[in-house]
């Protein structure tokens, strides 16, 4: 092997130019730019809305509403078992309670593609629904109104699994 090089078989040496450090500066903020942009369009496109149109106005009626809903003692708790989902208010003695009207919003805690308002009758015992549920963590915003008129509004958490 000839160890000697001739002059115009020198290995070429690539320097880092202005250039090249401005395409990597580029590429890199591009690429955690493009990111935040999907985040933040993914984060709007499924955010459920808000909650009330003027939060002033709500705040300023909150404690009434609170101590109106607490008087009636109810306590509510939810499960789904055989395609029957189970929504049971009960009194301060234990007791079921039939309420004056009911309507409930059952849907995923993060997104409202699989909002639905489930047909609730009362059995005697408990508010009963057909609904097919896949596993996972359900949430049902309800409001019910007492015979006197007083509104019970609850978010119920149920994990199916």
């Amino acid at each position: 092997m000839n160890e000697q090089m001739d002059a115009d078989q020198s290995p070429t040496v690539r320097q880092i130019t202005g250039r090249h450090v401005l395409v990597g500066f580029v590429a890199a903020f591009g690429v955690i730019i493009a990111v935040n942009l999907l985040l933040a369009y993914n984060a709007v496109r499924t955010f459920p809305g808000l909650e009330v149109k003027n939060s002033y106005i709500a705040s300023q009626e909150f404690d009434e509403r609170r101590a109106a809903q607490q008087s009636l003692g109810w306590h509510v708790a939810a499960s789904h078992h055989a395609g029957l989902l189970t929504l049971s208010i009960t009194g301060q003695d234990g007791t079921s309670v039939e309420v004056a009207s009911l309507d409930a919003v059952l849907g995923r805690a993060t997104n409202v593609r699989d909002d639905m308002a489930p047909d609730f009758t009362y059995d005697g015992q408990a508010y009963t629904a057909p609904v097919a549920l896949g596993a996972g963590n359900w949430n049902i915003r309800m409001v019910a109104t007492a015979a006197d008129g007083t509104e019970f509004r609850q978010r119920v958490v149920l994990i199916k699994k």
